[in-house]
């Protein structure tokens, strides 16, 4: 997983709330095994309208998503969060997010910040104003800065460390690779084991 620092990018203002897994990527998508392809089933059903906002030339490339409340609910799937960092999305910002999603997405290294609504309401008229705004998450000082906006965020700090430092479950495993060869090589030869499968 790719370590998350600092970001600054151009915005998307989607000014809806109640957005769920499924309108995020809809199910037929989720037959995929692997973790990549998944931009083009982002917001399908919405990305037929030719004035939705990701349709927009001015939000082309943009990097941060700034969404309503109550973002990401619904049933729980990876593959909402891959959708989103596959389309190129590095934070999502909400005055309120799914637990489920949230712990998907921070897994996963998608940083999601939770801002007061009123600070979501600014984000909006700023980008939207502006599309050019650009717009720094930073999670060393846990700050959004855009224009003359500076808003304080809190995230857990075991949440914050993985992302600063890259790992995800396999690499924390992984971190531990010798002592669970050392624990297996002293295991009795007659239980299981998992070295040499």
């Amino acid at each position: 997983m790719e370590a998350f620092t600092t970001h600054t990018g151009r915005a998307v203002p989607l000014r809806r709330s109640n957005v769920d897994t499924d309108q995020i990527i809809p199910a037929h998508w989720l037959k995929k095994v692997t973790r990549d392809g998944f931009e083009d089933g982002l917001f399908e059903a919405w990305r037929k309208d030719p004035g939705f906002v990701l349709n927009q030339e001015a939000y082309r490339g943009a990097t941060v998503l700034v969404a309503g409340p109550d973002f990401g609910t619904g049933s729980s799937r990876e593959h909402a969060v891959w959708a989103l960092q596959n389309y190129g999305f590095k934070a999502v910002i909400s005055a309120r997010f799914a637990d489920i999603f949230r712990g998907n997405s921070l897994k996963n290294g998608l940083l999601t910040v939770v801002l007061p609504q009123e600070t979501v309401d600014r984000l909006w008229e700023l980008i939207e104003a502006d599309p050019a705004t650009e717009v720094t998450v930073d999670l060393v000082d846990r700050q959004v800065r855009a224009g003359d906006i500076t808003a304080d965020f809190v995230l857990d700090e075991n949440a914050r460390w993985r992302l600063l430092e890259g790992l995800d479950d396999i690499s924390l495993t992984l971190r531990e690779e010798a002592a669970i060869a050392a624990y297996e090589a002293r295991r009795p030869s007659y239980k299981p084991t998992t070295v040499g499968l």
